[in-house]
Parts: C-alpha cells; structure tokens; sequence
C-alpha cells in the first residue's frame, strides 16, 4: 500500500498551496485521515506516513483498530452518528468527537465521561444545508442547544464540524462560507465554557475550497486510502 504514503505527501502539499492562499501557516490545519472500511494495515501505514489523526465512523471499527494501534500514536476521532448506546464503548479512547448533534447524546457522552474522570472534546455537528435527511443541528437552533451544553461538566466543546451538501466550484464555497460566518459568530457569542477552535468541514473532493474559506481541519478518507470496495 505505498500508495497511502504518496497520496498523503500530495495532500500535504495541496494543503500547504490552500494554506498559502488563504495567507496562513499549513501548520494551523489538522488533517483526518478517515480510515473507515479500511484494515488495520492500511492505518498503520498512514501513521507512519505522517498522518496521526484518524477518523473512524463505526464504533466496532474504532474499537477494533484501538487494540492493534492503541493511542500513543494515534489521537482517535469519531466522526460517525454516534449512538446513545454505544458511547461507553469509545469514551476513554477518542481524542475528538466531531458529532454531537442531539441534548440527549450530549448528556450520555457526559455521564460516561463522568464515570471514567475525564473531560472529552466534542465538536457540534451543524446541518449547514439544512438537509431532513442528515443529522446536524440547524443553524437557527445553534444558539439554543449551545446554552443547553453549559451545564456539562465533562464535555468541552473545541468546535462545528458540518458535511455540506454535494456541491462544485462557487456553490461548495457558499457553504463554507457560511459555516465559517456561523464559526465566527459562535466564537464572538462565548456560549462555550471554553474558546472555540477547530473547525473541520473539507473532505476529499472539497478539502482545498473548505481550506481557502477557512476550515482548520479536513477529513479526507478516498483521497488516502482509494474507494472503498
């Protein structure tokens, strides 16, 4: 698989050119490789390639990868729906999840965090395009369900991720646009315990657009890894 190490300095380097143009260091994006539907191989060869961020959207994967590469190496994200039921499961092994979009699964991953003593990271997923059939808090609700975190010890919320609807050329950019004028504001409103910082929307056929309109962080799985069978 050195394809994976190619593909990763190709990215690295379309990163660095969107960085550029946006006149900011490609030190300040984080790069998710999404890994899922791929064996344990394939992200031991990420990782050794640079790419110490993975994402996982199962929670049996992300269990099942921990064991082989466990999180000395790895800062684990979990950027699926995530399931009541199954937070326990990867509380104590995530370093982010990108998809809190519900009070419910908010209460759940801080009771689990509660009973294991930690503080975990969370980003609020936003429904950008406002699209019924996708998860995502609408933007309308945003300031709402912020005010509703406050009272979670155990969770602290680093940022808003969000999955636009496909769109090419200036229609993907009007949607980040807006996520970034949301990102601001958000930020501006201090609704958070602590400072907003991350802001991860981009994937593999958008990440450089997402980068230019102000994105620090993109998840990119097909660019890395190929499709998936």
């Amino acid at each position: 698989m050195g394809y994976i190490r190619d593909n990763i300095i190709e990215i690295n380097n379309r990163i660095d050119d969107a960085a550029t143009n946006r006149g900011i260091s490609s030190k300040d994006i984080t790069l998710i490789a999404v890994s899922k539907y791929f064996p344990a191989q394939a992200c031991i060869e990420a990782v050794e390639a640079g790419a110490k961020y993975l994402g996982e959207n199962r929670v049996q994967e992300l269990t099942s990868k921990y064991e082989t590469l466990g999180k000395d190496e790895v800062f684990w994200n979990f950027i699926g729906q995530l399931q009541k039921n199954k937070v326990k499961y990867i509380i104590d092994k995530v370093w982010l999840i990108q998809s809190l979009d519900s009070f419910e699964l908010a209460e759940m991953i801080n009771k689990q965090a509660k009973k294991h003593g930690i503080i975990v990271d969370v980003l609020v997923e936003v429904n950008i395009g406002q699209e019924l059939q996708k998860g995502g808090i609408m933007p309308s609700s945003l300031n709402e369900f912020s005010l509703s975190l406050q009272s979670f010890e155990n969770i602290r919320v680093k940022g808003l991720m969000a999955i636009p609807p496909v769109a090419h050329g200036d229609s993907a950019r009007e949607y980040f646009k807006r996520m970034k004028e949301l990102y601001e504001e958000q930020k501006a409103k201090n609704l958070y315990q602590t400072p907003l910082s991350i802001l991860s929307m981009g994937m593999s056929s958008d990440y450089v657009e997402a980068i230019e309109e102000g994105s620090n962080m993109v998840r990119i799985g097909t660019a890395i890894f190929g499709r998936r069978a």
